[in-house]
């Protein structure tokens, strides 16, 4: 197919105008090579011009074949979708074929994460004066206090720090930078991190670079490594769960709702663009409504003990179960 040279155009597009990441690009370069495999496989097009529905239909019957989950699906032609658009916008094509294709994706999954008591399990698993108990508490202590994306923390560098304000700036997604506060015991944790442990691990190897979080080995610290270690921290905690860095991020914003922060502020705090992103977690502090719903409202509770008005949020914690199933006053 001779248009290659709009898959590349297209990818600098994301890179340049969009300032998407490196990965971020990776992932739709590799969607509309799916999609251009596909035509080749199944008898080839001249042009991403002859692109109609017939064959938007037969792709999508070939990746319910392959029993592809229906968010890979849905993203995959929400690729094709911003590809397209960016050819009609420079004229390449005369329309949008995918313009009227939407998949409807699963249901919103809530967010997990961890109660206050649980925090303090995980805490208790990186106490210790080894370098990488040190490096792994303050590691910890900065995924609660600022509910960093993996990737920030990953690529966090120590001119980024200001530990006399104690507050870090933050290069987010599509190169858009906060600024997050953190507190007393993330700044001890890191302290200590900073003057015991990172410069013997920076030794071994005689690394120098400016990265905050380093290895065994004295190199920067991988998203993947990172993820690594917070598995080897639940293990050694006394919790029975499964643990990826995303939960803490979480975690730092259903906890700042739960003690009385509003949502634009938690919005600023984790670098959302949209309000309706960071909207989610009003729907994991429902506990803490309720609790203050069933104790200050006078007709919440039932002549018996039961909550009368509330049945229905309290199915709306997805990590509460219901405390009463009746929830009927049986008079008369």
């Amino acid at each position: 197919m001779a248009e290659q040279a709009w898959v590349r155009q297209f990818g600098q597009y994301l890179v340049v105008e969009r300032q998407y990441s490196g990965l971020t690009k990776s992932a739709y370069l590799d969607d509309i090579q799916d999609f251009t495999d596909f035509l080749n496989t199944n008898g080839g097009l001249a042009s991403y011009r002859d692109v109609g529905r017939l064959e938007i239909e037969t792709f999508l019957d070939d990746l319910t074949q392959r029993k592809l989950a229906r968010d890979t699906i849905s993203r995959k032609i929400s690729a094709l979708r911003s590809f397209y658009r960016y050819l009609e916008n420079h004229k390449l094509v005369e329309r949008n074929p995918f313009a009227q294709i939407e998949i409807k994706g699963a249901p919103k999954v809530l967010p997990r994460f961890f109660y206050e008591q649980e925090m303090t399990a995980l805490f208790e698993a990186v106490q210790g004066d080894q370098p990488l108990r040190l490096r792994d508490r303050a590691l910890l202590e900065l995924f609660y206090a600022t509910g960093m994306r993996v990737s920030e923390v990953s690529e966090l560098t120590l001119t980024q720090i200001d530990f006399q304000t104690r507050i870090i700036l933050v290069h987010g997604k599509g190169n858009k930078d906060r600024y997050v506060p953190f507190g007393h015991h993330a700044l001890n944790a890191l302290n200590d991190y900073l003057k015991k442990a990172r410069p013997q691990l920076m030794a071994k190897q005689q690394a120098t670079h400016d990265f905050v979080f380093v290895n065994h080995y004295g190199q920067q610290l991988t998203s993947h490594g990172i993820s690594y270690i917070l598995k080897q921290v639940i293990k050694r905690s006394s919790l029975h769960s499964d643990i990826h860095p995303h939960m803490l991020r979480h975690t730092f914003a259903t906890h700042l709702l739960n003690h009385g922060a509003d949502l634009r502020t938690v919005q600023e705090l984790l670098g959302h663009a949209s309000l309706s992103t960071t909207q989610i977690y009003t729907h994991v502090t429902m506990q803490h409504l309720q609790a203050d719903y069933r104790q200050y409202f006078p007709r919440a509770v039932s002549e018996t003990g039961a909550s009368t008005e509330v049945k229905q949020t309290d199915q709306d914690d997805p990590q509460q179960k219901p405390k009463n199933q009746k929830s009927k006053n049986k008079e008369g």
